[in-house]
């Protein structure tokens, strides 16, 4: 392995421990917590070595929800894999995407709410974004019904869980009706 590979080779993994670390310190405490200075602290880098991977916590946070991103297709499209109709598809995508979003909250506020300097909906949206949406999409293409656009459909629905996903988290609705939410989700919007 030459030097140039060998450097290469270790701002990658510094980079990683950076992502990793800031998202650990997200979930453990927030992200009011993540700070270039705590991520320096508990890296055991300097400062000017995380600015020199990424200019301040904004994209920081964009790594974090491209990483997330990655996942949630990963979760989508293993859950939807093992149904054998639509209708348990789309019921494995909701319960899926609900999942991710209780398990990781911190992964889904750099995703969803926080702003990680990441085009979503236009052509310059990075490959991850894309992805995730597809794995939603390829549940809900077969659903959609006659005349209405698949990528609509998804937007409305992904919508609609989204909704579900912040409305519960922040305990606005009650937790012992989540299945029946996505019951009546499925039933109703898709359908099905």
């Amino acid at each position: 392995m030459s030097v140039q590979e060998r450097k290469q080779r270790e701002r990658a993994d510094r980079e990683r421990l950076i992502v990793a670390t800031a998202r650990e310190l997200a979930e453990q405490q927030g992200w009011d917590a993540v700070t270039t200075r705590r991520l320096a602290e508990r890296i055991e880098y300097s400062q000017p070595v995380l600015y020199s991977h990424f200019r301040g916590k904004r994209e920081i946070i964009g790594a974090v929800a491209l990483e997330g991103a990655t996942e949630m297709a990963v979760a989508v499209r293993a859950a939807t894999s093992a149904a054998n109709s639509p209708r348990e598809r789309v019921t494995a995508l909701a319960h899926a995407y609900l999942d991710f979003a209780e398990h990781n909250p911190a992964v889904y506020d750099a995703l969803f709410q926080l702003d990680g300097g990441l085009a979503y909906a236009q052509e310059d949206t990075p490959e991850p974004l894309k992805d995730a949406f597809a794995a939603l999409l390829e549940t809900l293409a077969e659903v959609a019904g006659d005349g209405i656009h698949p990528g609509l459909f998804t937007e409305v629905f992904w919508a609609s869980l989204h909704g579900l996903a912040t409305l519960t988290r922040t305990r606005r609705l009650l937790p012992e009706d989540a299945a029946q939410r996505v019951e009546l989700l499925v039933d109703r919007l898709a359908a099905l």
